[in-house]
């Protein structure tokens, strides 16, 4: 009697770390991904110069003496500042159109990724507060129903609002930045010189709001806005770089 030899059933292991290249073939494309690249660019340049436009209007406004008792006159440059800030909802979407992209790559960081966009959301709407009560509180000042006395008290309570909610959101951002630099370094989705100026511009922001904490800098002026200058080019320099060239992948590597 003959017997039959069973070749033994190979193993295979599961690696501990998750992949660092390319996209695998059979995977995502950069044809497949091109409308994805785009939308990422759009909501990045519109997120970024609609709130460059709120703050540019809202802190103008609120740098003025005494701004609350002549608020009335700015009630549509605050108005436009308020609609300004709904830009920020992109950065949302931005989290949400990268996650499928950058999970393969660590997916507890893609997952931290859109948590922390969520809360840059957040920290964005308390910002959002602000123009509106100071038309609000403007109005009430004209009409009489609250006595003028108090306007400086008033308005030092929403300037200070204003720098919490400013550093609040350059808090989130430096987070969720970090998380999605690293992903894209990994991913090599976009070119290496691009995500290694993401990885330098987060930490960059994250010690000028620390230093802000401390009282030793201020983000939102002076010199404390050297800060903000290379986080600046990388969220101008990307966006414009996904509507150009789109994601990289097999066949279309930098």
């Amino acid at each position: 009697m003959s017997t039959l030899d069973i070749p033994p059933v190979p193993t295979t292991s599961i690696p501990s770390t998750p992949p660092t290249g390319p996209a695998p073939p059979g995977g995502p494309t950069t044809a497949s991904t091109r409308r994805t690249a785009a939308l990422v660019g759009l909501l990045f340049l519109t997120a970024t110069a609609a709130f460059i436009a709120a703050d540019t209007i809202n802190g103008g406004i609120l740098s003025r003496s005494d701004f609350l008792l002549g608020a009335s006159a700015h009630t549509s440059a605050l108005a436009t500042g308020a609609v300004l800030v709904a830009g920020q909802f992109g950065v949302v979407g931005i989290a949400v159109l990268l996650f499928p992209l950058l999970r393969p790559y660590g997916e507890s960081l893609a997952l931290a990724h859109v948590g922390f966009r969520i809360a840059e959301l957040a920290a964005s709407l308390f910002y959002l507060a602000i123009p509106l009560l100071v038309i609000e509180l403007g109005a009430v000042l004209r009409d009489g129903s609250v006595d003028a006395s108090v306007s400086p008290a008033l308005g030092a309570l929403l300037q200070a609002q204003y720098g919490v909610a400013t550093l609040l959101i350059y808090l989130v951002t430096t987070v969720a930045g970090m998380c999605m630099a690293t992903l894209l370094y990994r991913s090599r989705l976009i070119p290496r010189w691009l995500a290694i100026l993401g990885l330098i511009s987060y930490p960059t922001l994250l010690l000028g709001c620390v230093l802000d904490l401390y009282g030793l800098a201020d983000v939102t002026q002076g010199a404390g806005l050297v800060a903000l200058v290379p986080g600046g080019l990388f969220e101008l320099i990307l966006p414009i770089w996904l509507l150009a060239r789109g994601f990289a992948f097999p066949g279309n590597a930098t």
